[in-house]
């Protein structure tokens, strides 16, 4: 589950998260060609990536006389780590962050060249102390600056900079469940593995990338089956055993929660020796053997 944050407090700007909600946020205190054009706004958009660059398709809300406001389901954005967007004002007047925002990056055309403006970004994983899941290197003290880049922020080597601690550096995240490689920076030159993490894959280069797998708690129930003497869960995410994870009754439901992988996971109950699906699951697959499984996403 994603704990309450803001990234405004970082000087990142557009947007914040809060639960499983993107709130983008626009204040046209923070747009000096929109604040100070003279025209009227009429209604505010978001544009970007995600919604192939629409001028007028994510309209925002109105919460004061500066302030729009647009929610959006952060499973929304899992098919990529970020995304580049902009507000835009009326159909056609965009407005143009400043240098000093964290989360900006070079405006480019569809050639790759630069337009001389820049675009805001939106970074589904984030860095905040109230994450979950904490990277420490031991160490490297007499480093200037040491910095986290994996596949959580597509390898950007300036995203999340690490803190100096007793022991050395560390930073904490907010991450979807999902496997990430990762890597430390130090002083920009020197890429290396977690010294503290065995789990590790090869990559393109000929070395190494360390390996995270952030894992959710997901609780299976099965409820009425009252008067079954046995009710196990079997699934991918177990092997399909038929004994190691034994539900329990709780309020009058079969229960078993267990921490899953990122992605989407088939599994089945087991009531008596029974192969049933979820009755509760609508979503269901076909696996590659014919049979037909209910269908768990982690998200």
């Amino acid at each position: 589950m994603f704990l309450t944050t803001s990234l405004n407090a970082q000087n990142s700007k557009g947007y914040k998260i809060e639960g499983d909600t993107v709130i983008f946020v626009f204040d046209v205190n923070d747009y000096p060609n929109i604040k100070y054009n003279g025209d009227p706004i009429d209604y505010v958009c978001v544009s970007g990536e995600f919604n192939n660059w629409a001028k007028d398709q994510w309209k925002m809300n109105k919460i004061n006389e500066t302030v729009y406001e647009l929610r959006k389901d952060l499973s929304t954005f899992t098919s990529d780590f970020d995304w580049e967007f902009k507000f835009i004002v009326n159909g056609f007047h965009w407005a143009e962050p400043s240098d000093d925002f964290d989360n900006i990056v070079d405006a480019r055309d569809y050639n790759g060249h630069r337009l001389m403006t820049y675009n805001l970004k939106l970074y589904s994983a984030f860095a905040t102390d109230y994450g979950n899941v904490t990277f420490k290197l031991k160490g490297y003290k007499d480093a200037e600056a040491v910095m986290l880049s994996g596949t959580f922020n597509r390898w950007d080597e300036t995203g999340f900079k690490m803190k100096p601690t007793d022991f050395g550096w560390e930073v904490t995240l907010q991450l979807k469940p999902d496997i990430y490689q990762y890597k430390f920076i130090i002083d920009k030159d020197l890429w290396i593995t977690d010294p503290n993490n065995p789990s590790k894959v090869e990559n393109e280069f000929g070395g190494y990338n360390s390996v995270i797998d952030i894992k959710k708690n997901v609780t299976f129930k099965l409820c009425d089956y009252l008067e079954a003497k046995s009710v196990i869960l079997s699934g991918d995410f177990n092997d399909w055993s038929e004994d190691d994870y034994k539900m329990t009754k709780v309020d009058n439901c079969w229960v078993y929660t267990e921490k899953l992988s990122g992605g989407k996971h088939h599994y089945k109950f087991i009531v008596d020796g029974t192969w049933i699906t979820d009755p509760e699951n609508s979503v269901k697959e076909y696996d590659d053997e014919g049979h037909i499984n209910s269908v768990c996403m982690v998200k």
